[in-house]
């Protein structure tokens, strides 16, 4: 077993922020390392070390490899934690930390490279019989062969680029007359991207949820799941509201499930913590990927089950065996985590950017808000539009989604426009509520979510003015409302 007295960061914003909070519990020491546009970030209070690691294009900082590791090997780190996004699935630069003589705090490169190609996955996966998609799981570039495969398999269907995630490469046909077009784009997309313009075609599910599974596996073969979550609710396929557990899968589902993304763990011989994910329709499920790290939405998990994720990984990375076994984990109530990006739901969830005037989180038991921002902060075209993550838990749905609505209402950012309201109006909708959704539930809902912005538009010419008057010191902040609305900066 290997000890662990110093960890570099190789991330910034929240998770950066998450991971030195865990490493100050472990008694661990860390490096930040920041490009220049992000040299006044809270993360730098933190930390025990800082490095400046190049400009804001994160091409010249947060994804110089060999940069990160150079200066990993002068601050004389015992490991590297990649958080998530930027190079925490880059199979090479795992590979180069590990021969650096550095520990990487993930899976083996072998493993990212396995599961980070979509179709090898599905080639892994299928030896221990996991369900797929119906589809043609191979490459293919030729439009009139991929045709004929479409045909086979029964319009609608769905092309994929066969790297990357995202949404990117992705195009649904309903119609025969539209394949090739789409079939053009998926493809040059996909080139664009990800420099791999290999797509593959499998058949379209109208009204999947999207369900994933955590998992932890340690080095020694022992692997348990963590329970599943909801994350169904998506703006261009990405996830903006995720819940756990989900409300439509049984408790013997739950266990199938569970064992399913436990096998495929197993497929690649996998270590640390990762997520399977499947599709999810009518009382089956398909295997769609594995994240081979740390989940954005991995808060709700730690809340129903009282474990710290990055503790664990950074455990597994040492060496250790899990301290727990299936058996020892129980759910534990309900949570459900929203996404506060910088974005305009009215306007096609358009990222806006900007400085964070006013910024108030809410607090109380069973509230928590991971971030990495103060007010004054600048939200940059630079990176995701994230600005943090607001978990909710209680003891069942009900409570959690009244006590998350409660939390949006006292979460007053103030400067940009947000998807705090649109998440408000999700949660308050009847179709959530009943646990009635699926990934269409953005598309399905977004105009009338405008309309009732329409209605309410009156109201912000009074708040804006309002604010004004407190950019003046003209009032204090007694006046302003603690309710996130859906604010027209002024500029």
């Amino acid at each position: 077993m290997r000890e662990i007295k110093k960890i570099l960061i190789a991330n910034r914003g929240e998770i950066a922020l998450r991971v030195v909070k865990s490493c100050m519990k472990m008694g661990i020491k860390t490096v930040g390392i920041f490009s220049d546009i992000d040299k006044d970030s809270p993360l730098l209070d933190y930390v025990d070390q800082q490095i400046l690691i190049g400009p804001a294009p994160s091409n010249k900082s947060y994804l110089n490899q060999d940069l990160i590791i150079e200066k990993a090997l002068e601050m004389k780190v015992d490991a590297i934690h990649p958080g998530y996004g930027f190079l925490s699935e880059n199979a090479l630069f795992a590979e180069k930390v590990i021969k650096a003589g550095i520990i990487f705090i993930g899976p083996s490169p072998k493993s990212i490279e396995i599961m980070g190609n979509k179709l090898s996955a599905k080639k892994t996966v299928s030896k221990f019989d996991i369900p797929l998609v119906p589809g043609l799981n191979e490459e293919i570039k030729d439009v009139d062969k991929a045709m004929l495969a479409a045909e086979k398999i029964g319009f609608p269907i769905l092309i994929k680029a066969s790297a990357g995630g995202g949404g990117k490469g992705m195009r649904i046909v309903h119609e025969k007359k539209d394949f090739k077009q789409q079939m053009k784009r998926a493809v040059s997309e996909a080139e664009n991207s990800f420099g791999n313009g290999a797509v593959f075609i499998e058949k379209y599910l109208s009204k999947p949820r999207h369900i994933e599974i955590q998992i932890l596996a340690d080095q020694h073969g022992n692997v348990v799941h963590l329970f599943e979550r909801d994350c169904s609710i998506q703006r261009r396929h990405q996830k903006i509201v995720e819940e756990a557990p989900s409300p439509v899968v049984s408790e013997e589902l739950r266990a199938i499930m569970g064992e399913a993304a436990c096998n495929v763990a197993r497929s690649c011989n996998y270590h640390g913590a990762g997520t399977v994910e499947f599709i999810f329709e009518n009382n089956s499920f398909y295997f769609l990927e594995m994240n081979t790290r740390l989940q954005v939405e991995h808060p709700v998990t730690e809340m129903i089950t009282g474990l710290d994720l990055v503790e664990e990984q950074i455990n597994i990375a040492k060496g250790e065996k899990l301290a727990i076994s299936q058996k020892d984990l129980n759910l534990n109530g309900h949570a459900i985590e929203i996404r506060v990006c910088a974005e305009d739901p009215y306007n096609n969830f358009m990222p806006d950017t900007g400085i964070i005037e006013l910024y108030d989180i809410p607090k109380g038991i069973g509230v928590r808000v991971d971030d990495c921002t103060k007010q004054g902060s600048e939200v940059s075209i630079y990176y995701d539009s994230m600005i943090s993550k607001l978990i909710v838990h209680a003891d069942n749905r009900v409570e959690a989604i009244k006590k998350m609505i409660n939390a949006i209402n006292n979460y007053t950012i103030y400067g940009l426009k947000t998807t705090l309201p649109f998440c408000k109006y999700a949660l308050n909708h009847s179709d959530f509520r009943l646990g009635n959704f699926d990934t269409g539930f953005v598309n399905l809902y977004i105009e009338d979510y405008k309309s009732m912005v329409d209605e309410n538009n009156s109201n912000k010419v009074g708040l804006a003015a309002i604010f004004q008057l407190y950019k003046m010191d003209k009032i204090s902040t007694y006046f302003l409302p603690s309710t996130a609305t859906n604010w027209v900066r002024n500029s």
